[in-house]
């Protein structure tokens, strides 16, 4: 495959994971967490890099691409972590009902809904594997085809 294939297929599979994000969010009703919201960025910033490595050349916007798609991933698999109760998760991750909520709680609140979003609770699964897991597993691939693209002359 040419290095423009790679870099359209990578940059299609960070516009898909992050366009399916908003979907399971505002059409799903699904919440995102902090960790969930972090996620999303590096989609965003492997996407810009696709465009402007397919319109500027130059493998800097590739390698870019691949470091926000592992970055993702990374976060996805400390994620997923967090969903299994493998380590803790940031601060504004869970919420104590019993102590109040406090300002980090207060951050992490939809305000229509009134309540503050789990990073520790799996919302959706498949396979037994939860949104952040399959984040961490597609961008990690996703990673690989950037650096493919990268090293194509």
């Amino acid at each position: 495959m040419t290095r423009n294939q790679l870099t359209w297929i990578a940059m299609a599979g960070s516009a898909a994971l992050l366009l399916g994000a908003f979907a399971f969010q505002y059409l799903g009703g699904l919440l995102p967490c902090v960790l969930c919201i972090y996620q999303r960025w590096p989609h965003a910033v492997a996407v810009l890099a696709g465009v402007l490595g397919l319109s500027l050349g130059g493998r800097a916007w590739l390698i870019l691409g691949a470091v926000a798609a592992a970055t993702t991933s990374a976060i996805g698999l400390y994620h997923a972590g967090v969903e299994l109760q493998l380590w803790e998760g940031l601060a504004t991750c869970t919420v104590d009902t019993m102590k109040g909520l406090n300002t980090a709680d207060l951050l992490n609140t939809d305000i229509t809904l009134g309540a503050p979003v789990r990073c520790d609770a799996v919302p959706w699964a498949l396979f037994g594997i939860s949104m952040a897991g399959w984040n961490a597993l597609v961008s990690a691939g996703l990673s690989v085809i950037w650096i493919g693209a990268a090293r194509q002359k």
